[in-house]
């Protein structure tokens, strides 16, 4: 196969959607959120499928637009809450649990520092880190996102198996409706992080299209107006 460069259709296509990255997390979410809320305001109600880095991105859009999000689909979101569990272990980067900058919690969140306030959770399982839940025993309730089903996605073999549960019983605390899918228990095995790209992918697509079915009834044009 002959190597594309500068001047090829397909390498310009692609090369047109390379930016440089952007390290300040705050910047990245917010600007990613207002463009995906943007673009479900023009295209209407959409099932979102995100993978690592942009995982809290489609937590965040699913704020704004719940009525407009069917339903999310997290492969392998970046977590697990609140702080890193395996890259810069026990650094604090997620004040929201799920997000660097705000989601909607019921009572509202007047000061992050003390209105979520957490507790560690231990593990029961030496493969398994500790979890950083809410320490109230009456937990705030993710208000937008509780109204959005969603899956959650960990392979066999990736660093995600440490901690995809942790964020499982974050959003189950936060009264969201989230199905575990743990692609071992499936019966698929040996993959990493880029799932998607490795040879059993159609196995794993399948899987995912038989869950996204359910919410993937046709659905008319939207407006504005389907807002929440």
């Amino acid at each position: 196969m002959a190597w594309r460069e500068r001047g090829d259709p397909v390498f310009d296509a692609f090369y047109a959607s390379q930016i440089q990255y952007q390290n300040d997390s705050v910047i990245t979410q917010t600007l990613n959120q207002n463009a995906g809320a943007a673009l479900l305001d023009l295209i209407g109600p959409s099932i979102l499928v995100t993978h690592s880095q942009s995982g809290p991105i489609g937590f965040l859009i699913a704020d704004v637009r719940p009525s407009l999000v069917r339903a999310l689909v997290n492969l392998e979101p970046m977590g697990p809450p609140f702080e890193e569990a395996v890259f810069n272990s026990g650094s604090h980067t997620r004040p929201y649990g799920l997000t660097t900058i705000p989601l909607s919690y019921s009572p509202p969140i007047d000061n992050v520092t003390t209105d979520l306030a957490t507790v560690k959770v231990p593990s029961t399982n030496p493969e398994r880190s500790d979890c950083l839940l809410q320490a109230s025993s009456t937990p705030r309730k993710l208000r937008n996102l509780a109204k959005v089903p969603m899956l959650l996605v960990t392979s066999e073999a990736s660093y995600h198996t440490v901690y995809d549960y942790c964020t499982v019983r974050y959003l189950r605390q936060g009264g969201v409706d989230v199905e575990h899918l743990e692609l071992s228990r499936e019966g698929i095995h040996g993959n990493g992080h880029m799932f998607f790209l490795e040879k059993n992918n159609l196995a794993i697509a399948a899987r995912l299209e038989r869950w996204i079915q359910k919410f993937s009834s046709p659905i008319a044009n939207s407006t504005a107006s389907t807002r929440k």
